[in-house]
């Protein structure tokens, strides 16, 4: 059976179609731009009449009267108002187009259900402390809901809480530390642990802010910091609890970062700085950053009590004064210091009491940084010798007026070793490594507005000035660049803030009067060894009372050839 030939349309003409497609197309989308306005304004009316039928059903039957009058009476007004139909009109016009434009698809304005279902535990979490039963219409309840509680909530990409704000009711204790500590370390545990949180207290509004706060930075390394005389860095913190900032360089990068800066001097009110860690947590670390910045404008005594060799970059550098590590030398500095201290005091009491400014010598800044005091303690008592503590008294009571910074760094678990006097003069605080709520209270003097956590990176810790705010702190990498395990990028850094090396005692050379020869020097008999010099304390020429002290060096022997 022969097959009939497909009509002509059918065979040849899927051209034409697809063509025809593509016109109508075109009109359609040329019919829609033109007519776009009119589109929106008709769904803008229509959107508009919808409203205006809901609000016409939620009013109750009474009210309905009052309300149809309301609308008669400003249709009245408007129709006898010049051009009153003309532009009301206009302005109905204008607010169906505003009111049917396109909007972009918004995210879910409700949280997910995982979201939700932490929310709920957190809110039932807090039943306990934030009802009673006496409340008529409490705000927590048990099989409440959260939404009244939270009003304000934000999730991290890993679906935990970011930002929390929860009103409670007024009769909470807010003003109670012990109640407020319950209430935060509730939502620590509840958000997620490992985290810093950061809690603020609205007593007024009955509302408590709650949110997560970044890492402080790790990479800052040591380097000269924009301050004036008189200022140390003792570290960096968040931007919202300072309103300064110092430019630090990252490589060729440049960044703006809030400091904590301590300011010393003779209008300082924290003269002296008390910083406390565990093994390994960067109080070392702190002492050397000082160090640094100190050298810049003033003279260093340095007392290692580790023994470790830490501050062996800075002996024979330029305006250290020593660096010991071992109790005679670390008396005999000490000594010294306090001496200088009374020697300063009474040098600027007379100038003051003649009308004169201070003597030059009494202006440059003397530091006195010890590490770890409290070995140097246990080894006098066995030794039957003083306390070198007990020769921080001076220096402590009297140092700012003289100029004169005492920084003590010391393991939280000597801490009650430490003299009274170091306590007690101490006010400006640093606490460096895990530590506990109640130590960091005990030793800053007020509790951190922060949960602390557990594990840290080293020189991480909180920073109290005085009487002023509790801050977090990150000391800036200054390792000992003597250390094998120093990166080469840290250990450059420190090497290039180092004050030049002086030429030490041992190394000078005594010039020989002209015509005569020089003696030859033989090993054979072995001098005498010449013991390590002691600071000596002679009095100046003239007769006066209370003598000034003076640090003089032990005349050098010199060996002769027999």
């Amino acid at each position: 059976m022969a097959r009939r030939p497909l009509p002509r349309i059918l065979s040849n003409g899927s051209a034409q179609l697809v063509r025809s497609r593509e016109l109508a197309r075109t009109a359609a989308d040329s019919a829609t731009d033109v007519l776009h306005p009119l589109i929106t304004i008709t769904r803008g009316l229509r959107r508009l009449a919808a409203a205006g039928r809901r609000r016409w059903s939620e009013t109750p039957k009474d009210k309905r009267g009052a309300l149809l009058f309301l609308v008669a009476s400003v249709i009245l007004v408007v129709a006898l108002m010049p051009y009153g139909p003309l532009l009301a009109a206009i302005t109905l016009m204008a607010a169906a187009a505003w009111q049917g434009r396109e909007r972009a698809a918004s995210a879910s304005d409700g949280p997910d259900e995982s979201q939700a279902q932490r929310l709920q535990s957190l809110y039932e979490a807090l039943v306990p402390y934030f009802s009673t039963a006496e409340d008529p219409e409490p705000l927590y309840s048990h099989g409440g809901t959260w939404e009244k509680a939270f009003p304000t909530y934000a999730f991290d990409g890993t679906g935990r809480i970011s930002h929390l704000v929860i009103h409670y009711p007024a009769y909470f204790a807010d003003g109670e530390a012990e109640a407020r500590a319950r209430i935060e370390g509730l939502l620590a545990a509840k958000s997620g642990r490992g985290r810093e949180y950061h809690f603020s207290w609205e007593e007024e509004g009955n509302q408590l802010t709650v949110s997560v706060l970044t890492p402080l930075a790790v990479d800052i390394a040591a380097q000269r910091f924009v301050t004036a005389p008189g200022e140390t860095v003792l570290g960096f913190t968040d931007p919202s609890r300072v309103q300064r900032t110092l430019p630090l360089s990252y490589g060729e990068q440049q960044r703006d970062v809030p400091p904590v800066v301590w300011r010393t001097g003779l209008r300082s009110t924290e003269p002296h700085l008390l910083a406390l860690g565990q093994p390994g947590t960067g109080t070392s670390t702190l002492l050397r950053s000082i160090a640094l910045q100190a050298l810049q404008h003033g003279d260093v005594v340095i007392i290692d009590g580790g023994g470790t060799g830490e501050y062996a970059c800075l002996t024979g550098r330029d305006g250290v004064l020593a660096v010991e590590c071992g109790l005679p030398g670390v008396l005999a500095s000490l000594e010294w210091a306090a001496a200088e201290t009374e020697r300063r005091l009474i040098a600027a009491n007379r100038a003051h009491q003649a009308g004169d400014p201070p003597p030059d010598d009494t202006k440059r800044p003397l530091w006195i940084l010890l590490d770890r005091p409290t070995a140097f303690t246990h080894l006098a008592a066995a030794q039957d010798r003083k306390d070198p503590q007990s020769l921080l008294q001076v220096p402590l009571r009297h140092g700012r007026p003289a100029n004169v910074t005492v920084v003590v760094a010391e393991q939280l678990d000597t801490v009650e070793a430490l003299g009274e006097p170091v306590r007690q003069h101490t006010r400006a605080r640093v606490v460096l490594g895990p530590a506990t709520a109640a130590q960091l209270e005990s030793v800053l003097g007020a509790p951190p507005h922060t949960t602390p956590v557990e594990e840290v990176p080293p020189g991480r810790g909180y920073a109290r000035l005085g009487m002023g705010p509790v801050h977090r702190l990150q000391v800036p990498a200054t390792p000992n660049p003597y250390d094998d395990a120093t990166s080469d990028a840290h250990r450059q850094a420190v090497l290039n803030l180092l004050p030049p090396r002086t030429t030490p005692a041992d190394g000078e050379t005594v010039p020989e009067p002209e015509g005569t020869e020089a003696e030859p020097l033989t090993t054979d008999p072995k001098p005498e060894p010449v013991p390590d010099p002691v600071p000596v304390l002679t009095k100046p020429k003239d007769s006066i009372p209370n003598p000034v002290p003076v640090l003089t060096k032990p005349a050098k022997s010199k060996a002769k050839a027999t």
